[in-house]
């Protein structure tokens, strides 16, 4: 931390203990501004974090940010939520003992994210296991849904906590999280039945409405659109731009399933929330005989169904009210008390479903004792309260009375516990404890709960004494009783000048952090507790539990909602008391919830109503700065000759040493057992400011030192090295070459200690000439020849690379050219070494379908033609050339001339085909004599023999009825009579008649045989 100290002209510091005004609230305020313009949003006061709303997101919450405050002391880097959460982490782990955090703050400051961003630390950095992991999932989801049925949207936070919360996290003997518990505090239930312009309902209401099934919306009574029910149009607010209830219904419902709520247990909790819609939309009039009825039956029909109750029993219990007075009476309600039962109907509802709703998710959080964990030892446990601050508004009611006691008493034990750290540190470092004046509030508590004198003792009183009691007779109770106290103020005992501020329905209380004007008005009609004989009655399961039968039938009169408040408190303190605490202060800079803007006012408003100057006094009281001699003294032994570089004595001598030279005055410090106290921060000031104007001159003579030992001990190791290292490597060599000859020599014998390495090496050889020249295609038939010993896997490897080749060969072939292969495969079978124009053919594709065709030929009576190719036919009398286009279809073959079909021949009806050995294009299809439907054979020319061939015969099956003739070709002619075809070698093509009749053709031979 003492880094920072020399920016804070610009930065401010960071632990406001190092204030030198501290008791001025301008330089506090300051200080925080100057943060807060730097993006620094957080401040320490000793061990309290001060944290500062930035409303923003800032880059400081990574995973990358836990691990840098993981496992690091307090001080040592910068402020942080992660600094506090790990410090309070490591204590429970190594002392033992369980912890607590508490958040505090007004609304819109920041408590509830200050409190998400402490569960994610510990659930990214406590070891997790898969049990643990479901109870890490748990304790993180279980924030949506408390958020949903626990928060609203106010004039200062669109997300503002509308209870108290207080989370126990449980944790096993190796640190990690195995369970949970939440208490809440003052549920604020009339925000239920009435919102202040600007504000909205509870979250989950909204969620419902936009998010919830239209068939589960038909089934509770419901529309879509939340301006068609009475408690949810008072705020003039049913949507907020920063707010997507849409898909937070989505997060709360898969919330609900990862705590583990069953979908019978949702429901009923839906026909809770609809039922308080549908109670707001209760209408009541005057009847014929004056009485007060309900005008709206839907909504009854609706409200018996969804909190399965009996319709005319609910009626009753809103229009009328049992007196036990000389027995039991029934007494029909006004208008006015038949609405304010309807209220109170609604607010009773609400607020033990949402108890209910705490208990349930802390029955899925609590920790499963197992035999396991009896054997390895309790547990530990770290709490975190998220409470609300002090409150002022214009017209402050009960609620806020609450609130401000509550305050009142953690301000008294944050001051309590704040003294007592500080004297028992004070005590184990033997230095003598100072007694610090601060103002003790436990007047201000005392005058709020001693017993028979206390303002909740009067209230009880007032709410149990016979007939009707109201507001107006409980302040003049008031102000009989507590008329003398000095922090109790009402307009009656006023004096001139403060009556003006006082209300006649008003009454005023001097807290620690100001003064407060409360109304009576409604303050008794607040106490009673809304339950009803009716709901006691319902089948709904969840307000079964809520509303035990017993509260109808017992004869004692229930507690006051103020002494409930005030036995909860002190269940509160009383935990808290058990642990160590630490303390975070959240303050919101504006309410207009802009990123930058600092309001001062608002601002020094929060820091008196969190008492920080207070604590800043008390912490201030003794000594402003401390820290382990070890620490200090590693930091400043450069300012003193005697402790640099090295100091080889006791520490606390050392740091003796170095105050005296340092000139630190006897009153200016204390030297406690492991740790110096410095009570003054302009003496730590100027300290490093001398450490400041040091740096240079140390930087040069730590490089003048550097570089006379450079040449001598550093080029002297460098030298050292690199012999050590040569002779490492001569050593090595001639072991292999060693170990190298004699495997050379026994290279023939068995697998022995002398010919292993050389084996081994000509194994590694061959894999690694193996890997660096592989074969690179399937024609390459190069493989190294392999050593003896691997004779086998040589061929085995062989054989896989050639198979991976070809696989990958066969995979990256296009259907075309497969077509093409498999036809050059079938010319290769019938021309190979027969044929002599047959290699010129090969590298040739054979085309596609009519490509050969000059002419397109139009077929009407004929299938799709698969190929066409121009011919020349040669009649069988006379041997006269005839241009014709020979086309091949699925199933014949037809010779066309001029559009006219001259010739089809059947491939069933095809014998065989004839061609010469020689370059000639001659052809000779032979068909069946006898075949009435067929011409005799067919003498036919081409360029393109081989491919016309080719295709011939693989369409018509005939691949092996292919005769390949050196001389002569025989052919039918008609009537019995048949023809020759004679070949001879020459140097050009010729075809001519010869003297027999037999038909002369002369080709060149390019491939004499």
């Amino acid at each position: 931390m003492e880094s920072t100290l020399t920016a804070r002209d610009r930065v401010g510091v960071q632990d406001f203990v190092l204030l030198e005004n501290y008791t001025s609230e301008a330089a506090f305020i300051e200080n925080l501004r100057r943060r807060f313009g730097e993006k620094l949003i957080y401040t320490y006061i000793g061990s309290v974090l001060v944290s500062v709303n930035p409303y923003k997101d800032l880059e400081i919450y990574s995973k990358a940010h836990m691990e840098r405050y993981r496992g690091v002391s307090f001080y040592e880097i910068s402020p942080h939520i992660y600094a506090v959460s790990d410090n309070t982490y490591r204590a429970m782990r190594t002392e033992r003992r369980d912890q607590c955090i508490l958040i505090s703050g007004e609304s819109g400051a920041g408590k509830t994210e200050a409190s998400k961003k402490i569960l994610q630390y510990y659930a990214t950095t406590c070891p997790v296991t898969d049990h643990m992991s479901t109870i890490r999932d748990r304790l993180l989801q279980s924030n949506p849904v408390l958020e949903a049925f626990g928060n609203a949207k106010t004039l200062r936070n669109d997300n503002s906590s509308r209870f108290g919360k207080y989370m126990d996290v449980q944790f096993d003997f190796r640190g990690a999280p195995i369970g949970g518990h939440i208490l809440n505090y003052l549920l604020e239930k009339s925000r239920v039945v009435h919102q202040n312009h600007g504000e909205r309902n509870f979250h989950i209401f909204y969620q419902l409405l936009e998010g919830g099934e239209q068939d589960q919306l038909s089934k509770l009574g419901l529309e879509r659109n939340a301006q068609k029910y009475h408690y949810l149009v008072k705020g003039c607010c049913p949507r907020v731009s920063s707010i997507n209830d849409k898909s937070d219904w989505k997060t709360v419902r898969k919330a609900l399933t990862v705590i583990g709520f069953h979908e019978e247990e949702v429901e009923d909790l839906l026909n809770i929330i609809a039922s308080v819609l549908h109670l707001g939309n209760t209408q009541f009039g005057e009847g014929e005989d004056g009485e007060t009825q309900i005008t709206t039956e839907p909504q009854l029909t609706y409200l018996s169904k969804l909190l399965g109750v009996d319709g005319p029993a609910l009626r009753e219990a809103l229009t009328h009210k049992k007196l036990t007075a000389k027995g039991e009476e029934v007494s029909p309600l006004s208008f006015e008390q038949a609405v304010a039962a309807r209220d109170a109907l609604a607010k009773a509802v609400y607020g033990r479903a949402f108890t209910w709703l705490v208990a349930k998710i802390n029955q899925s959080l609590a920790f499963k004792v197992s035999h396991t964990s009896i054997m390895i030892g309790s547990s530990s446990v770290i709490g975190l309260l998220d409470i609300y601050g002090f409150e002022v508004f214009q017209h402050n009611s009960f609620e806020q009375f609450c609130i401000n006691y509550c305050n009142e008493k953690l301000q008294q034990l944050f001051i309590k516990l704040t003294l007592k750290s500080e004297q028992e540190e004070y005590e184990a470092e033997g230095i003598t404890w100072e007694p610090v004046k601060y103002f003790d509030n436990k007047i201000i508590c005392d005058l709020v709960e001693e017993k028979h004198k206390g303002f909740i003792s009067i209230l009880d009183e007032e709410c149990l004494r016979p007939g009707e009691p109201s507001d107006i007779s409980f302040l003049e109770k008031l102000e009989d009783t507590l008329g003398g106290h000095a922090h109790f103020v009402t307009h009656k005992l006023a004096n001139g000048k403060t009556r003006k501020a006082v209300g006649r329905e008003e009454f005023r209380l001097i807290h620690y952090a100001g003064e407060v004007n409360y109304t009576v008005n409604g303050e008794l009609a607040n106490q009673s507790v809304n339950s009803t004989a009716v709901i006691c009655q319902s089948d709904n399961q969840i307000l079964s539990q809520c509303f035990n039968r017993e509260e109808v039938t017992t004869q004692k009169r229930p507690e006051t909602a103020a002494t409930q408040f005030k036995n909860s408190l002190a269940k509160l303190i009383e935990i808290l008391m058990s642990k160590e605490p630490s303390y975070v202060r959240c303050i919101k800079p504006n309410d207009a919830k802009q990123s930058g803007r600092f309001d001062e006012a608002l601002v020094r408003h929060q820091v008196k109503y969190l008492g920080l100057m207070e604590n800043l006094r008390v912490r201030r009281a003794g000594f402003a700065y401390r820290r382990r001699y070890e620490a200090f003294l590693q930091r400043y032994k450069s300012l003193c000759p005697g402790t640099w570089p090295n100091w080889q004595g006791r520490l606390a001598d050392g740091v003796a040493t170095l105050v005296q030279h340092l000139g630190y005055k006897p009153e200016e410090y204390k030297l406690g057992k492991t740790k110096i106290f410095i009570r003054f921060p302009k003496t730590l000031f100027t300290t490093e400011d001398a450490l400041e104007a040091r740096r240079p001159a140390l930087g040069k003579t730590i490089q003048a030192k550097y570089h006379r030992i450079r040449n001598a001990v550093i080029q002297s190791a460098w030298r050292g090295m690199k012999s050590r290292r040569k002779a490492r490597r001569r050593r090595h060599a001639a072991e292999i070459i060693r170990k190298f000859i004699k495997g050379f020599i026994y290279r023939h014998y068995e697998r022995c200690p002398e010919n292993e390495y050389f084996l081994d090496h000509q194994r590694f050889s061959f894999l690694m000439t193996l890997v660096r020249n592989p074969p690179k295609s399937v024609l390459d038939k190069s493989w190294p020849v392999p050593p003896p010993s691997l004779t086998e896997a040589s061929e085995h490897l062989c054989r896989l690379c050639m198979q991976n080749m070809m696989r990958a060969y066969c995979r990256r072939i296009q259907p075309e050219w497969k077509k093409q292969m498999e036809q050059k495969v079938v010319a290769s079978q019938i021309f190979q070494d027969q044929k002599d124009s047959y290699p010129q053919s090969v590298p040739k594709l054979f085309p596609p379908v009519v490509h050969r065709l000059q002419h397109f030929t139009d077929l009407t009576n004929t299938p799709l033609t698969d190929y066409g190719v121009a011919v020349t036919k040669y009649d069988r009398r006379g041997y006269k050339a005839r241009p014709r286009q020979l086309l091949l279809t699925s199933s014949f073959a037809v010779l066309v001339a001029e559009a006219k079909l001259k010739q089809r021949i059947d491939y069933a009806a095809l014998r065989s085909i004839s061609v010469s050995s020689l370059t000639d294009g001659f052809m000779v299809l032979h068909v069946p004599s006898e075949d009435n439907k067929q011409k005799s054979d067919v003498v036919l020319q081409c360029d393109h023999v081989i491919e016309v061939v080719t295709k011939l015969a693989t369409m018509a099956d005939k691949k092996n009825k292919v005769n390949i003739s050196q001389d002569s070709i025989k052919f039918a002619v008609a009537r019995g009579k048949e023809g020759v075809i004679d070949f001879t070698s020459g140097p050009e093509l010729k075809v001519a008649k010869g003297k027999k009749g037999h038909l002369l053709v002369t080709a060149p031979q390019l491939n004499p045989r």
